[in-house]
């Protein structure tokens, strides 16, 4: 019987937290693109090959193959792709909120961003767009495009050029928390001798 699609899950992939578990390599589909609004393409762009590829690259790092520069960039994206489309259960996005954050994966906003940090970077940026770009948001899910990809680009560009992320917080301890241990050890230095007396009394 001919059928619009086959989803294939992997084992390997469920148990390694991966999640849907999905084989983007094998998995096909007749209808394709056909069902996608406009706005989704523009955002998926070419990820089922970076992911298929990044499959194949992860398999001969993990036998110690030597990796070329663009290789290894390829193979860190799409660590970060992976992480970030792990789903949550019962977390599903609407399309808008899929197709922003696709959308900053395939296009290098994540490349900086630790792995540890990707879900964050996600949140976070949805968070923004809820709040500060509602119209555009509103716009994808009104007519299924992206009306001006450059000023798209440029609302993710600025999100993605003011997140921190938890490296640089961790480089420059906050001031009042500097503070706040120094006065800790200054107490500390100043009972210790008090309680030793006290001893010395009994």
């Amino acid at each position: 019987s001919i059928t619009d699609g086959q989803i294939f899950l992997q084992d390997d992939l469920f148990k390694s937290g991966i999640r849907p578990a999905v084989d983007v390599g094998i998995s096909v589909s007749r209808v394709g693109g056909a069902a996608q609004v406009k706005a989704m393409k523009t955002a998926v762009g070419t990820l089922k090959g970076d992911l298929q590829q990044f499959r194949e690259l992860e398999a001969f790092a993990a036998f110690g193959s030597d990796l070329d520069a663009v290789s290894k960039a390829q193979l860190e994206r799409g660590y970060r792709l992976t992480e970030l489309l792990k789903q949550g259960v019962n977390s599903p996005l609407p399309v808008e909120e899929q197709v922003v954050s696709i959308y900053a994966g395939t296009h290098g906003y994540l490349d900086d961003v630790p792995i540890g940090d990707v879900r964050r970077f996600e949140s976070d940026l949805l968070d923004w767009f809820r709040s500060r770009e509602a119209v555009t948001l509103a716009e994808i899910r009104d007519s299924g495009a992206i009306a001006d990809t450059d000023d798209f680009d440029a609302r993710v560009k600025a999100f993605a050029e003011q997140f921190e992320t938890s490296e640089a917080a961790g480089h420059e301890p906050d001031a009042v928390e500097q503070g706040d241990e120094q006065a800790t050890m200054v107490d500390a230095d100043t009972t210790l001798p008090e309680e030793d007396l006290s001893r010395d009394g009994d």
